[in-house]
């Protein structure tokens, strides 16, 4: 008879987590370099929050200034709503769903990474909320402040971490119908550039 380790305290897992997109908007996209990496790995993320059952939530940033969310995202998302407070903190129903439901974890993409996401990040941790950065699909317009913002995030208490690395996190074993579908996901061929 094999036994288990428990799993750890520090990963996330499909029953406990959510996935934020943060302002993933057309007049702001194409100012960030890495852009279209960017936007396959929030998309990759959110296929595969939808078959694991993972809830997910987007916000616009003053979308009447900076457009609506990119399209590729978009019709995955839905609608969204508009902020004009840096920090999706403004957007409060989103994280009081998410306790209801018994989520304290959040990993979030998106841009700007020192202005929208840093701020959100920040603003859950002090809320209580364990917060993860998909560094690979987070990006900002000067790669000083993206470095920057990721080491005080992670400074203060995020933890950083990859597109793939958290499909498999949510996913936590093989041979399901589910890792399948992740596995394809994984798979899919990055854009250039």
């Amino acid at each position: 008879m094999s036994t288990s380790l428990p799993r750890s305290p520090e990963m996330m897992s499909a029953g406990d987590t959510a996935l934020v997109i943060v302002d993933m908007q057309v007049k702001l996209m194409p100012l960030i370099p890495g852009q279209r990496r960017i936007i396959f790995n929030a998309r990759r993320l959110i296929d595969g929050a939808k078959i694991l059952g993972v809830p997910v939530a987007g916000t616009e940033q003053y979308p009447q200034g900076l457009g609506k969310t990119t399209p590729e995202l978009a019709s995955l998302l839905g609608e969204l709503p508009s902020k004009v407070a840096f920090s999706c903190g403004a957007c409060g129903e989103i994280f009081e769903r998410f306790s209801s439901q018994g989520i304290h974890r959040v990993l979030l993409a998106g841009i700007e990474t020192h202005v929208c996401v840093q701020q959100t990040a920040l603003d859950l941790l002090a809320s209580g909320f364990r917060v993860y950065l998909a560094v690979d699909a987070l990006g900002a317009r000067y790669a000083v402040d993206h470095e920057t913002a990721l080491k005080r995030m992670e400074s203060s208490g995020a933890t950083l971490t990859t597109t793939e690395s958290a499909l498999f996190e949510w996913c936590q074993q093989a041979g399901t119908p589910q890792f399948r579908q992740i596995s394809q996901l994984v798979r899919e061929a990055a854009p250039e550039g």
